[in-house]
């Protein structure tokens, strides 16, 4: 099984193609995430979306937009909310957690890495095979 982040960016029209893949393919979504940290004493969110694995493969992506908007639970916001209309329309729940920044690590591999052990670990995601 090879689970790979895809990370598409930080903007406004980064979130539009983060949820127009979810609609897209809405029988693939498993998992729409959120992953909140602070980086500079700033609190802010990563959003993701964790698809089923391919049949053919077994390749699970998580497409991702990294530390790119305001913690929503320190202040709203219209990209936030844009993500919570989208779980909404998928009915899905938005899975919240707290990480530790990418900017400790050296390499972006290593966060990522990071982030499959604990998605792992809490079994939004199948273990290692």
């Amino acid at each position: 099984m090879i689970q790979r982040f895809i990370e598409l960016g930080e903007g406004l029209s980064d979130i539009y193609e983060l949820m127009e893949t979810a609609i897209y393919n809405k029988d693939r979504v498993q998992h729409l995430m959120a992953f909140h940290t602070i980086i500079k004493d700033r609190p802010v969110t990563s959003l993701g979306v964790v698809m089923k694995p391919t049949a053919e493969g077994k390749f699970q992506a998580i497409y991702f937009c990294r530390e790119g908007i305001p913690n929503p639970n320190m202040m709203t916001n219209k990209r936030y909310s844009l993500f919570e209309q989208t779980a909404e329309e998928l009915e899905k729940t938005i899975i919240q957690m707290d990480v530790k920044p990418s900017t400790l690590f050296p390499e972006k591999e290593l966060y990522y890495q990071h982030l499959i052990a604990i998605l792992r670990l809490n079994h939004y995601i199948l273990p290692l095979q």
